[in-house]
């Protein structure tokens, strides 16, 4: 199974409410996928996911299409930084072991 853990990184506060706009889409698009489990925190300008899956294909059939797709394409707009790994596991980690694993993960800035 696969484990994508993502952070993103705000521009500003005020940003807040375009995240949360995509977010609700990815959210409906999530629940009709194969996603297999989804945790989600953040406050202010960093918010964090981590979804699990049965297999790559599966993972990266969800990426690109639909809402998570539009969403990437115009994260430059409100993302200073975006982080993403995805690592072999049968469960969803913690979040102390997500963020650490996080840190050596594909980064992005804008």
């Amino acid at each position: 199974m696969k484990v994508t853990i993502t952070s993103i990184e705000l521009k500003g506060p005020l940003k807040f409410f375009a995240l949360s706009s995509s977010a609700l889409k990815i959210l409906k698009q999530l629940k009709t996928s194969n996603s297999v489990g989804f945790k989600k925190k953040g406050i202010w300008t960093k918010h964090y996911t981590m979804s699990l899956w049965n297999n790559e294909e599966e993972m990266r059939a969800f990426a690109m299409s639909g809402a998570h797709l539009e969403a990437m394409k115009t994260s430059k707009k409100i993302a200073k930084e975006i982080r993403t790994v995805t690592i072999e596991a049968d469960k969803l980690p913690d979040w102390k072991t997500a963020l650490s694993l996080l840190e050596k993960g594909k980064v992005l800035k804008f």
